[in-house]
C-alpha cells in the first residue's frame, strides 16, 4: 500500500479550510477526498464517459461569436479537462463529482436582478442579458489558489456592458454578485460547507476593465452546468474562486461587499484575490503552478504577476499588494 507523506500530496488535494472548520464538515471533506482519488484515476485512465459533461440542451451551439483580441495564444485545455476538474462547492467539495452531480441542474427559466445604486434597476431574462453585447470568445489563462491552472476558451459578454445598461450612480464604488440558492438541486447547500449563497465582489474599476466578462459559453457551446451555467463571472487576473457561478443578482454599492471565502477565512483569502506569486497562501507557496492535463510529473510553470495580464497593473498603482491580497 502506498502511503502519501505530506510532501507527496499535490496542493490541489489538500483539504480546504472550509472542510475542517467543524467535525461534521471535516468528515464530509474526508469522504469527498476519497472520491477525488477514485475520480482522478478514472479520468486519467482514459475511461472517460461523455455523460460526465452532459449539459442542458447538450450540443447547443452559440452563433455569431466574435474572436477577442484579449485572448492568450496558449493552447486551450480540452473540453474534458475543463468540465471534469472543477471547484463547485454547491455540489461537492471534491473536484470530480460536480460534473455528474450538476448535470440535471435547471438553468431555464433564469432571471438576473440588477439593483442597488443604479438609475436603471432591472430584472432580465438570461437571454436578454446575453443580448446586451456581442458574444466574444476569450481564451483566458486561469490560476487556482491551490497551484493548478488551465487555459479556457470562454464565450461571454463584457461585464461593462451590463454595468452601462444599469447606469450606476456616481456613489457606486463596488459591484457585488450573488449566486443561486437551490438546495433542492445543490446537495451541499443543505450542509454548512460555506455560508450560502455564494457571494463575490469587485471594485468598480475592476468590473469595468475590458478583461472582465460574464461567461455564457465554453468553446462554441452553451456553458456547461459544471462550469457555472447559465452565467458566471470571469476575471482572469484573479484566482479562480472569484469566478462566481450561476449568478442571479448583480448589485451596486458604495461599500466593499462581503465575499464568501474572505468571510470564511480572512487570513487566507482577501477581497482582491489578485494572482501574486510574492504573496504566499498561509498553507502553500503560490510561486509555481501545474497545468491541468500535463500530468503530475510535468515541470511546473512559474506563476506570473496578475496571472500574466499586465494590462491591469495600473488598477493597483500605489497599493500594498501584500496587505491588499
Amino acid at each position: 500500500m502506498l502511503i502519501k507523506k505530506p510532501n507527496d500530496i499535490p496542493s490541489s488535494e489538500i483539504t480546504p479550510k472550509s472542510s475542517y472548520i467543524n467535525r461534521r464538515t471535516f468528515l464530509t471533506g474526508a469522504v469527498a477526498a476519497g472520491a477525488a482519488l477514485a475520480g482522478g484515476l478514472y479520468l486519467r485512465s482514459g475511461q472517460y464517459s461523455p455523460e460526465l459533461a452532459t449539459v442542458e440542451a447538450a450540443g447547443s451551439k452559440l452563433t455569431g461569436i466574435v474572436k477577442s483580441p484579449f485572448s492568450t495564444n496558449e493552447k486551450p485545455n480540452t473540453f474534458k479537462d475543463i468540465t471534469n476538474y472543477n471547484n463547485y462547492y454547491e455540489f461537492s467539495t471534491d473536484k470530480y463529482e460536480p460534473a455528474e452531480l450538476s448535470k440535471n441542474f435547471r438553468t431555464r427559466p433564469w432571471t438576473v436582478a440588477i439593483e442597488g445604486l443604479v438609475k436603471k434597476p432591472k430584472r432580465l431574462d438570461i437571454d436578454r442579458v446575453m443580448r446586451l453585447s456581442a458574444l466574444e470568445e476569450r481564451i483566458y489563462r486561469h490560476r487556482c489558489v491551490e497551484g493548478w491552472s488551465m487555459v479556457i476558451p470562454w464565450v461571454g459578454i463584457p461585464l461593462s456592458a451590463v454595468i452601462k445598461a444599469a447606469d450606476p450612480l456616481p456613489s457606486a464604488r463596488f459591484v457585488a454578485f450573488e449566486t443561486i440558492t437551490a438546495p433542492d438541486q445543490m446537495p451541499n447547500q443543505k450542509r454548512a460547507v460555506l455560508d450560502w449563497p455564494y457571494v463575490e465582489g469587485l471594485r468598480m474599476d475592476e468590473a469595468m476593465h475590458p478583461l472582465a466578462i460574464l461567461a455564457v459559453g465554453l468553446y462554441d457551446e452553451v456553458l456547461p452546468n459544471v462550469d457555472g451555467a447559465p452565467l458566471r463571472l470571469v476575471v482572469p487576473w484573479k484566482y479562480g474562486f472569484k469566478g462566481a457561478k450561476a449568478i442571479v443578482k448583480i448589485s451596486f454599492t458604495d461599500k466593499m461587499p462581503p465575499t464568501t471565502w474572505n468571510k470564511l477565512a480572512p487570513d487566507e483569502y482577501g477581497f482582491y484575490s489578485n494572482v501574486n506569486p510574492n504573496k504566499d497562501h498561509p498553507r502553500w507557496s503560490q510561486k509555481t503552478e501545474r497545468r491541468i492535463g500535463e500530468g503530475l510529473f510535468a515541470p511546473k510553470h512559474p506563476t506570473l504577476m496578475f496571472n500574466g495580464y499586465d494590462q491591469v497593473a495600473s488598477l493597483y498603482s500605489g497599493m500594498d499588494l501584500q496587505r491588499n491580497y
